[in-house]
């Protein structure tokens, strides 16, 4: 689907995958994140994602990889998934190059419009590594409300990195869409 900002809004494709997997690492792990203000290389080394969790996503009845393109090229991507009567917004990564440009909250309020009218939920769900205060900060400026409930992170499960701190969580992070 176009857009009014000359971005091109799509479900992603098996073919998709490894292009998906650079994005999302580039994003969050390595000197190369460190370009953009969402790294988590000083938390977290190794791996954010590899192949198979982004082709699980793609693959999976209940969810959809969106991928965002300018040009041809992919610049941002989330998971959305159909839980019930919420969504799961999750895997959202944008290039580092294009950080703090806007792109995250028009990808952002497209995600929401979409799972509204495809899936008629009325709340998206979200889970944030505790830490991350900027981030957070960010998604509470875009309505989104810290819950307090927290879960592990999967520590000794190095498919979602390697941490570098022992007191990692994923707070919970909702949003009423109205």
């Amino acid at each position: 689907m176009n857009h009014p900002t000359g971005l091109t809004f799509r479900d992603a494709t098996d073919a998709d995958v490894d292009a998906l997997v650079a994005l999302v690492e580039s994003a969050y792990r390595g000197e190369a994140s460190r370009v953009g203000w969402t790294t988590e290389a000083d938390i977290l080394d190794g791996q954010r994602t590899d192949p198979e969790g982004v082709r699980e996503i793609v693959k999976s009845p209940d969810s959809r990889l969106l991928v965002v393109e300018r040009d041809g090229h992919a610049v941002a991507c989330c998971q959305l998934e159909h839980r019930g009567e919420y969504a799961y917004f999750g895997m959202f990564a944008v290039s580092p190059a294009l950080q703090g440009a806007g792109l995250g909250k028009v990808v952002m309020a497209e995600a929401e419009r979409q799972v509204r009218e495809s899936w008629g939920v009325t709340e998206m769900h979200m889970t944030v590594i505790s830490v991350r205060e900027d981030l957070i900060a960010w998604y509470k400026r875009r309505g989104y409300r810290r819950t307090g409930k927290t879960s592990p992170f999967p520590y000794g499960d190095e498919r979602f990195g390697i941490p570098r701190r022992d007191d990692l969580r994923f707070e919970l992070l909702v949003k009423p869409l109205a």
